[in-house]
């Protein structure tokens, strides 16, 4: 089996996030699946096959299977452009349809995916001083500007907006109390964010609900994000960038595009690059 190896969200030659992709027939049993993600160990393998005019994807990270992953499918886009030249791709995941665009241009791969809909709501109180407290942060380190909400663009995830990028900086905890808070309160990642200016942000993602202690490049957490933004009425002017995996010496680079229309799709860019095997 052909097992590709491919840094989303990458800053030039260097940074993104790792995700494995497989392309094949027909997918292997669930299990192995589970297995091969584990073994591959990044914080998520995408598994593609060809179902007539689109191809059906699942996700799995080394301890799950998640219904949507940003980075994993900008991966599988450099894939599938890499083999089959570039264009728009129609995916089949778990719970929506997507697509996804991959292209070359003077050795750069590039993807871009229109995420499902966005959605967002106010975080329970309980949760929130739950994730404060996992963190260490207090309530006078929030950045009031961005409540902590639940918000979705293909998966679940909490956002928590701080106001300083010392606090970014700082952040730490325990894995395995992160992971009985992230599963029972049904998130793939909590995603803390710095707002240096309205169309620019820095972001970390602890994805302790997959066993990973942070996600350098989170694409389905961007695509949400920027849906939450558009609900409070953030002006963001259609678009923001957003620096991730920096302080953990892997930057990486997103961006996300998003129109007037409440709930719609969002667009997360980036460059991919093919890692050694």
């Amino acid at each position: 089996m052909n097992i590709q190896k491919i840094a989303a969200f990458a800053d030039g030659d260097t940074g993104g996030n790792p995700a494995g992709v497989v392309i094949s027939e027909s997918h292997p049993r669930a299990a192995d699946m589970q297995q091969i993600a584990a073994d591959v160990g990044f914080s998520e393998t995408a598994f593609a096959m060809p179902v007539n005019n689109a191809y059906r994807v699942r996700y799995f990270s080394p301890e799950s299977e998640v219904p949507f992953c940003g980075h994993a499918t900008i991966a599988l886009g450099a894939a599938l452009a890499l083999k089959n030249g570039d264009g728009i791709f129609n995916l089949v995941l778990n719970e929506a349809e997507i697509t996804v665009e991959g292209s070359r241009t003077a050795g750069v791969i590039s993807a871009a995916l229109q995420s499902p809909p966005t959605r967002s709501k106010t975080a329970p109180p309980d949760l929130v001083t739950g994730v404060l407290q996992l963190f260490g942060y207090d309530k006078s380190q929030l950045d009031t500007r961005i409540p902590p909400a639940l918000i979705n663009g293909g998966a679940n995830h909490l956002v928590i907006g701080l106001n300083t990028r010392a606090a970014l900086a700082a952040m730490q905890y325990d894995l395995a109390a992160g992971r009985e808070l992230m599963n029972g309160a049904g998130l793939v990642t909590v995603m803390l964010v710095f707002a240096e200016g309205p169309q620019y942000f820095h972001s970390r993602n602890p994805f302790a609900s997959g066993g990973v202690y942070e996600d350098p490049a989170t694409g389905a957490a961007t695509a949400a994000f920027a849906g939450y933004l558009r609900d409070i009425k953030w002006p963001h002017q259609g678009m923001i960038d957003v620096v991730q995996g920096e302080d953990m010496g892997m930057r990486s680079l997103l961006k996300a595009e998003m129109s007037a229309i409440a709930g719609s799709s969002v667009r997360i860019s980036g460059q991919a690059r093919v890692m050694q095997s």
